[in-house]
């Protein structure tokens, strides 16, 4: 089946962009970003951000642009049966220039996972930004949540510390 990723979430003045790599099939059919139930990645930015946990789509983005965040995945398009990363075929990569000239000060990247990391570097967009590659928040990935948070948080606390 061919897959297509959504616009990214920003603010002009985002200075961190998260990257992940294609939505799985529950975020595709529900059109929002890390839709599954038990993706860590929304509980993780709350813990980060010290937000409430709340399922408001549209909070959830308030929140990431009002914390200079960005979010786009790292393929636009790809072939995929299922949610696996593993399975991803044929991968166009989203245009990592056009939004960086919207957002000239994003100057660190968070993949999440390993495959989010993989097709980042290879798009060739990473330029003189830093890149982390951080444990994928996927319910598949079974690191527990504490250590996933830990690895997170850790690491934007070293981008924000740059600031």
């Amino acid at each position: 089946m061919i897959c297509q990723s959504f616009g990214p979430i920003f603010a002009e003045d985002a200075r961190v962009l998260v990257v992940g790599s294609m939505p799985s099939v529950k975020s595709l059919a529900d059109a929002q970003y890390y839709a599954h139930p038990r993706n860590a990645f929304w509980p993780i930015w709350f813990d980060i951000l010290g937000e409430m946990p709340h399922n408001d789509y549209e909070q959830k983005k308030a929140m990431f642009r009002a914390n200079r965040l960005a979010l786009w995945d790292a393929a636009a398009l790809c072939e995929r049966e299922g949610s696996l990363d593993s399975q991803m075929r044929g991968v166009v990569f989203n245009d990592f220039a056009s939004l960086y000239a919207r957002c000239p000060g994003i100057e660190a990247v968070l993949c999440n996972g390993a495959t989010a990391h993989h097709l980042f570097l290879k798009s060739g967009f990473a330029g003189n930004r830093r890149v982390f590659r951080l444990p994928s928040t996927s319910p598949a990935y079974t690191m527990p949540y504490e250590k996933k948070l830990a690895l997170w948080r850790q690491a934007y606390d070293t981008v924000r510390s740059k600031e």
